[in-house]
């Protein structure tokens, strides 16, 4: 498998990396849906863009979102 991190991957793989992630999660794509806008996480496209623009990692990301759930 390969890594997923920044430093290994282009910008054009991170995209692909999140829309097939994304897809393969809820089973549908993510082009007009709003299931992670109803969830209160914003749109897809927002939530994941500083992992796509090389800024943070997923994990990070992923870390950052689920926190308010966690106790």
């Amino acid at each position: 498998m390969k890594s997923i991190l920044i430093k290994d991957t282009t910008r054009e793989e991170r995209e692909q990396i999140v829309k097939q992630s994304l897809w393969g999660s809820c089973g549908t794509e993510c082009e007009f849906c709003s299931g992670c806008d109803n969830r209160g996480g914003g749109r897809i496209e927002t939530i994941y863009q500083p992992y796509i623009d090389g800024e943070k990692e997923i994990a990070e990301i992923n870390a950052e979102y689920t926190a308010p759930f966690v106790r």
